[in-house]
């Protein structure tokens, strides 16, 4: 069956109500060859992403990648700092995530201004 045949196949399953509206998108970018769609456990990581507030030299950016994938925050700086030996490369993909990725909330007592417990 030719990709236009199947793709009139599909609509046709659509406006009859067979498929909803998600299933016909899913299976036309099956058709279509559309990239795979995120599992939502790497969903929730990508959107649990943020710099750290404790851990964090510069920005936070290793330190909340750190505690995302579980290797140590020394390892990623190590990283970072080798890529930057590498025309910037480091320095660049820091500076973009710096900027791109949210910042910790801040803890109840530990706003700028209060006095830190402890």
């Amino acid at each position: 069956m030719s990709l236009s045949e199947e793709l009139s196949r599909l609509a046709g399953l659509h406006e009859r109500g067979m498929l909803s509206g998600e299933e016909f998108v899913r299976a036309k970018a099956r058709v279509l060859g559309g990239a795979p769609e995120l599992s939502a456990p790497a969903l929730v990581a990508i959107n649990a992403l943020r710099r750290s507030r404790d851990d964090r030299w510069l920005g936070g950016v290793c330190g909340g990648i750190a505690r995302i994938t579980g290797v140590e925050s020394w390892v990623w700086r190590l990283l970072f700092a080798l890529l930057a030996l590498c025309a910037g490369t480091g320095v660049l993909v820091y500076l973009l995530m710096w900027i791109l990725i949210p910042a910790d909330p801040p803890r109840p007592g530990h706003a700028p201004g209060h006095p830190q417990a402890g």
